[in-house]
């Protein structure tokens, strides 16, 4: 659960520096300094978040994200606000890491049962099973 977590966590910083006009900053500083192609992997960003959209009907096709990879004469829609973003009180920014690790451990899902203060990341009771050979 931790890393779903995180990784809403990460999407809240894409979309808040997209919104921001700084998505360079969300980019591995290495990465970054070896890429002579640092428009390329914004693009990439740009690609991302239109899949991510909160209505479905709006995110791309796999044929359109395939146009969208190979023609770069092709104009990008403006992304609208991810399905799913952490509140402002999760950023690990604005967080001591004690005071997040206990933030991230408040989290329950509303099929754990656990009262308190719990907040539920979906709402939906999908569980996932995995499958382990014998």
């Amino acid at each position: 659960m931790l890393k779903n977590v995180l990784e809403q966590i990460k999407l809240s910083q894409a979309w808040k520096n997209w919104q921001e006009g700084t998505s360079e900053n969300i980019i591995d500083p290495t990465l970054r300094a070896s890429s002579s192609s640092l428009r390329d992997i914004v693009r990439c960003i740009h690609i991302s978040l239109l899949c991510v959209q909160e209505n479905a009907a709006d995110r791309p096709t796999i044929g359109s994200v395939v146009l969208m990879l190979t023609s770069f004469s092709t104009t990008l829609p403006v992304p609208l606000q991810p399905a799913f973003l952490v509140s402002s009180y999760m950023d690990p920014e604005n967080l001591n890491r004690q005071d997040y690790n206990s933030r991230v451990s408040d989290i329950r899902t509303p099929s754990e049962g656990i009262p308190g203060n719990s907040t539920p990341l979906s709402t939906n009771d999908v569980s996932l099973t995995e499958l382990y050979p014998r």
